[in-house]
């Protein structure tokens, strides 16, 4: 498929109600409102098109975009695409789930999460974070920079409150990811997460709710799942 059939056919998914939804939720203009899983109907087409990936992304189009990142090789990926993709994730959906996914299970995660925590701009912090969190999930515990990640810890404990809205969203999930997907870490998230308390951030008017670090550790261990790593953060 081309990039302009692609936008046809997203155009034609489009829903009114959706879209007022993700308004809610951070999506920015300009987007038609398609559904998950009609984007799933897409890619289950088009498979892996690195390409079209790169072309859709362009496009600006949250959903588009969204849709990119479930079909980019992330093998693929430079450090100039990736930078690109992060300076146009505006909409909360792309900096928070499709750039991080893509840049986390690539070649440059480690790297340019850490440049990207250290960003003004609240977009690429929040992508940073994710990208950090992301790197737990799939990779395995020797492969990470444990020391690193301790640091990361502390860091959160000191300025989670003064950073910025979805930053602070995005650091709490990054302590649930670490507690969760480390072992050799999850005292200590917890441990940061208790001295923390109460984590708040603005949800515009929706049901959303900021996670309790130390439940969510807890659940996630009463299932045996403690230390368990993913194949794919994308969904």
């Amino acid at each position: 498929m081309t990039v302009e059939e692609v936008m046809t056919q997203l155009e034609s998914y489009g829903s009114p109600s959706i879209k007022n939804i993700l308004l809610k939720h951070g999506v920015k203009e300009p987007f038609f409102g398609v559904k998950v899983g009609d984007l799933k109907v897409i890619e289950k087409k088009v498979k892996k098109d690195h390409n079209l990936a790169l072309g859709l992304f362009q496009t600006g189009n949250a959903d588009a975009m969204y849709l990119a990142g479930l079909i980019a090789d992330d093998s693929r990926m430079t450090k100039e695409d990736l930078q690109t993709w992060v300076n146009k994730a505006i909409s909360a959906n792309i900096c928070e789930y499709t750039v991080p996914w893509v840049c986390a299970a690539g070649n440059y995660g480690f790297e340019l999460g850490m440049e990207w925590i250290d960003s003004d701009e609240e977009h690429i912090a929040t992508a940073g974070w994710n990208t950090l969190a992301g790197l737990t999930a799939l990779k395995q515990d020797e492969e990470l920079d444990l020391e690193a990640y301790r640091q990361l810890i502390a860091r959160i404990e000191k300025t989670i409150h003064t950073a910025k809205n979805r930053e602070r969203y995005s650091m709490n999930s990054f302590l649930i990811s670490v507690g969760s997907s480390v072992t050799a870490l999850t005292e200590d998230a917890k441990a940061a997460a208790s001295r923390i308390g109460l984590v708040t951030v603005e949800m515009n008017g929706t049901a959303c709710k900021v996670p309790n670090v130390i439940e969510y550790i807890g659940k996630v261990e009463s299932k045996g799942k403690l230390g368990k790593k993913k194949k794919t953060l994308k969904c």
